[in-house]
């Protein structure tokens, strides 16, 4: 039964997904000749250009990419995704959508945050709706030197400069505000307002810090055991205790202020956290 839920739920997750990238495609983006970035900005490039079908030329395009998905993430993913892109395709070819305001800083806001809307909801139920990522994970992995990031990076700085060549140098910036926004929407939608951040604490207090975070502010604290390199002070092997705890980025700011309480001196570092999965990060005592 749970398996059946879960599905129905990424299901809607996926059809929502496809009209808020549909409504931000015909809604705002199209009438003004700005484009996103990735596969959909190519699409939208060549339709301008040759002025060819945006529906056909979407689907035609990212289905490559798609296929590569199949080999490299699986089938369910696939067809997913299959399915996904050719409702989108189906949804520009057939649903109206008002053209919302000719306002050229409005247009490139909400548009592309509709388009990351569509495209982060189709990533949470499973499926894609821009075959970028999957053809820079393909990429990424061939090579030594580049990333994921770094790809969508370069693939990106190409799309744009061809728009700045074919739509010219204002829609070309207005494209970049599209695709930035559409960006942050994403990451919004799939990692959500409670991303969360790892917090390394080295102090001499470390058991009255420990004893902080776990009573007053209920989370979660690990523990491990260090010592200490050369350092302005010189070499120091006194082991001590290194404190490691996950909160959300709201939650930041009480922890710091905890340890610059009870110890100014304290050596913290904090990097994000693209996913967090069990543990006792909401509740208090040790994981």
């Amino acid at each position: 039964m749970k398996p059946l839920i879960n599905e129905t739920k990424n299901i809607i997750l996926i059809v929502l997904g496809i009209f808020s990238a549909a409504m931000g495609l015909k809604g705002f983006l199209l009438s003004s000749r700005f484009i996103d970035g990735g596969v959909t900005g190519v699409s939208m490039l060549l339709s301008d250009v040759l002025e060819l079908p945006l529906a056909i030329l979407i689907f035609v395009i990212n289905i490559p990419f798609v296929a590569v998905g199949y080999r490299q993430i699986g089938k369910i993913f696939a067809l997913k995704s299959t399915l996904a892109i050719a409702g989108l395709s189906l949804c520009l070819a057939l649903v109206s959508f008002p053209d919302v305001t000719p306002d050229k800083l409005l247009t490139a806001v909400f548009g592309g945050l509709f388009i990351g809307a569509g495209i982060g909801l189709a990533i949470r139920g499973g499926a894609v709706l821009d075959g970028t990522e999957i053809a820079a994970l393909l990429i990424s992995r061939n090579s030594h030197l580049l990333k994921v990031g770094d790809v969508i990076l370069i693939f990106n700085i190409f799309i744009f400069l061809a728009a700045m060549y074919f739509l010219g140098v204002e829609s070309a910036l207005y494209s970049i505000l599209t695709y930035i926004t559409a960006s942050k929407t994403i990451d919004f939608i799939i990692h959500g307002i409670e991303q969360y951040t790892a917090i390394t604490i080295i102090s001499s207090e470390h058991e009255a810090i420990k004893q902080a975070i776990t009573h007053r502010l209920h989370r979660g604290v690990t523990v491990y055991k260090g010592s200490g390199g050369l350092g302005s002070t010189g070499e120091n092997t006194e082991e001590r205790d290194i404190l490691y705890c996950v909160v959300t980025r709201l939650e930041i700011g009480s922890i710091k202020n905890v340890i610059k309480e009870l110890d100014p001196t304290a050596f913290v570092t904090t990097h994000s956290l693209s996913e967090v999965d069990g543990g006792l990060i909401k509740k208090p005592g040790l994981h």
